[in-house]
């Protein structure tokens, strides 16, 4: 018997550890409040939670045992045991409450990157008839953008090339962004047999797509759309752009979705008008100021509250989309999950379509239907982000909370 509560007390003790240390990292890094939102923590014996001394916060953000409130602003609170032993820190941004206009129409995208983006290599065949990697013994990789060419900054393909051909094959100095930071190589560029010189660099400059418009927020003028963002088709990494508009567009077709093969809105960008300046593309979508807002045809009386993650329930909501040129309709969706912790990819929710004029006309969630705001309740909980290719019926969205914090990044 002794020898058996020998071998149970440390098996307890490490019981009791697991228990705790699943409890302190299921607490996250990072959350996104509203004002006067409370959110609990569930927390074991002699853990608490409170300001961190001497972390950026706000007087108003209050600690009351394992729960937090506050007004809009950021704060860091640290979690601890025993009130001496730091266990975590956890990130508040506290939001103002928002209004927001849900809109739901298909509008075209054109995005310019900072630079260009590098796309591909490929050898070149010199004048001399031979292969050349120019590239070769440089660092430089598929998704970099390169900035400039011998100190000269380069937004477009074309000025690449001119600054490329000025060299008359002598080595240059390219300045690049690789995962953020700025890097400098030296390239010889090859001599092709119609007097060209290359770098066996693939470019881009420009990338355009389809997507919808979420909202607007009239307070700002700014409007969010897609709830992913634009991501390149070569290197499939978000774009860095410099600069994008935003155009209405003229829908041509749907071809509908299928299981393993997604439908999408088809459009034409063509004789369009503009509708605003895309000035933020990220991983939630892209954003930026309208400047024509007639042309996205709003209903001032659907402005709404932004919900809260923690009133988004299970069950009932509708998306708006747009599958008629100037026509804007609800359809019912499901909401069969919610990831109320998530704050690190546009995945918050799981949805399914279940309205079926919308199945006939599309088969489930299409390319195209991107940013369709999702209300539950009279109020704007999120946006559609992607298809599950094998279910088409069914998809995720994102958070709104998480689109308005994004929004409000968002210099004016």
């Amino acid at each position: 018997m002794k020898k058996f509560i020998k071998m149970a007390i440390p098996i307890f003790i490490l019981l009791i550890l697991f228990i705790y240390i699943l409890t302190i990292d299921a607490i996250p890094e990072h959350i996104t409040l509203f004002e006067g939102e409370n959110i609990n923590f569930r927390m074991l014996y002699g853990m608490q939670i409170s300001k961190k001394k001497n972390g950026p916060t706000i007087e108003t953000v209050s600690t009351q045992g394992n729960s937090i409130t506050a007004e809009a602003g950021i704060a860091k609170l640290e979690l601890s045991l025993l009130d001496s032993i730091p266990l975590k820190e956890v990130n508040v941004d506290i939001l103002p409450k928002t209004k927001v206009i849900p809109v739901g129409s298909v509008a075209g995208v054109k995005l310019y990157t900072s630079g260009v983006l590098v796309v591909g290599m490929s050898e070149i065949e010199g004048e001399d008839q031979k292969m050349y990697k120019p590239y070769e013994n440089t660092q430089i990789t598929e998704g970099d953008t390169i900035i400039a060419v011998n100190e000269i900054k380069i937004a477009t393909t074309d000025e690449l090339i001119e600054e490329v051909n000025k060299s008359k094959g002598k080595e240059v100095k390219l300045q690049y962004v690789h995962k953020e930071e700025t890097l400098e190589c030296n390239i010889t560029p090859v001599k092709t047999y119609n007097s060209e010189y290359k770098l066996g660099l693939w470019v881009r400059d420009s990338a355009a797509g389809v997507g919808t418009v979420t909202f607007y927020e009239p307070t700002t003028g700014k409007f969010a759309a897609l709830g992913h963002g634009l991501v390149d088709i070569d290197t499939e990494q978000l774009i860095q752009i410099s600069s994008g508009e935003f155009v209405t567009t003229n829908i041509l077709s749907i071809d509908k979705g299928e299981k393993g093969n997604p439908g999408k809105i088809q459009g034409t960008l063509d004789k369009q008008k503009n509708i605003g300046t895309i000035m933020k593309n990220t991983g939630f979508g892209i954003y930026g100021k309208v400047e024509d807002l007639s042309s996205l045809q709003l209903d001032k009386s659907q402005e709404m509250e932004v919900a809260a993650r923690s009133e988004i329930t299970l069950g009932k909501a509708e998306i708006i989309c747009s599958l008629e040129n100037g026509k804007t309709e609800k359809y019912e969706i499901q909401i069969e999950k919610i990831f109320p912790e998530n704050n690190y990819d546009n995945k918050s929710m799981k949805i399914k379509i279940t309205d079926n004029r919308l199945i006939e006309k599309t088969g489930g969630i299409i390319q195209g239907m991107s940013g369709s705001p999702i209300i539950q309740n009279g109020k704007f909980i999120g946006a559609v982000t992607h298809v599950l290719v094998n279910e088409p019926l069914e998809g995720y969205g994102v958070f709104g909370d998480i689109m308005v914090e994004q929004l409000y990044k968002i210099a004016n």
